[in-house]
């Protein structure tokens, strides 16, 4: 099945232009060496060996920053297959499309040294003619970004088809707005995380600034929220849900867990959850009684109309 991942060609796709002109893409992030033979089919194993490397000649970064890294030279230079459609932002608004028709090459010296030759469409979408869902996954300031759900959204746009403004992506998800309200309240959440209770002991995760912790991607999906404590003993894994949440939320929120501790985890960190919806229900709560090191937040939604 054809892919569609969200390239950025350089902090701010700054390479976007010489990409466009000389028909590649590419990341960096300073693993100076021919990757040709050694791209395993499994991303967790490239991480497993690389992110020491990457550590060696970053001492100063976390885990976590380094899993990112190595996540996105893989995906570049492996995971995203030949006619796999890449889109990149200009920073104007509007985002390039190129279909990726070659494999990996190395070029030492050069911007964006590991490269996948490409040709790029004489179209380009705006980012206002998308869908609300689609506007909100790009919001992830990582370097990759997976919007394969969007496959038939993106087509369209590309047809010069604009979409409605709420479309589902999610089969759990029986009503398309659920989906806009969850990413609501997670922007919500991220843009007054200072004020909430738990911002006055975790952080957002981010990276060179820039807040990479939310979305963060996962080989389960994506984590919501991924943040650590100021103190930096403790990553805290959060998932939202919009109205009430169940049982089943314990589960995915334990897989994303289990990832951050085999992962991205310091030897001397602990990683904890918490989930953050509406309401929850007797099944929940009889779940979390023996999963201690996961909370429950229960939020509120205050509207009022004053005259003037």
């Amino acid at each position: 099945m054809k892919k569609y991942i969200r390239v950025m060609l350089g902090k701010g796709s700054i390479f976007l232009n010489e990409c466009i002109n000389s028909h590649f893409i590419g990341v960096d992030f300073g693993i100076n060496q021919d990757l040709t033979h050694k791209l395993p089919d499994e991303w967790r194993a490239f991480n497993r060996a690389f992110i020491p490397v990457y550590l060696e000649s970053h001492p100063e970064k976390t885990r976590v920053a380094a899993g990112l890294a190595c996540g996105a030279v893989w995906t570049v230079s492996k995971g995203i297959r030949e006619g796999d459609m890449v889109l990149s932002p200009d920073g104007l608004g509007n985002y390039h499309v190129c279909e990726v028709t070659g494999p990996y090459n190395y070029q030492p010296g050069e911007i964006l040294p590991h490269r996948r030759p490409v040709q790029w469409l004489q179209k380009t979408i705006s980012k206002a003619n998308m869908s609300e869902p689609l506007q909100m996954a790009l919001r992830y300031t990582g370097t990759v970004n997976d919007l394969s759900k969007f496959a038939e959204e993106i087509n369209r746009l590309m047809s010069g088809i604009t979409p409605p403004g709420i479309i589902g992506t999610d089969d759990s998800i029986e009503d398309p707005s659920a989906f806009a309200m969850e990413k609501h309240l997670e922007d919500f959440l991220v843009a007054n995380w200072s004020k909430t209770i738990l911002g006055r002991e975790f952080s957002i995760f981010e990276e060179e600034g820039e807040q990479a912790g939310q979305q963060y991607q996962t080989d389960t999906g994506p984590i919501d929220i991924l943040a650590i404590s100021k103190d930096k003993r403790t990553l805290l894994v959060l998932e939202l849900k919009k109205g009430r949440a169940t049982d089943v939320v314990v589960g995915q929120i334990l897989r994303y867990m289990g990832y951050v501790k085999e992962e991205l985890a310091e030897p001397n960190q602990q990683v904890k959850g918490a989930i953050i919806a509406m309401e929850d229900d007797t099944r929940l709560r009889r779940a979390l009684s023996v999963v201690p090191n996961i909370d429950f937040y229960r939020y509120e939604v205050s509207f009022k109309l004053k005259k003037e």
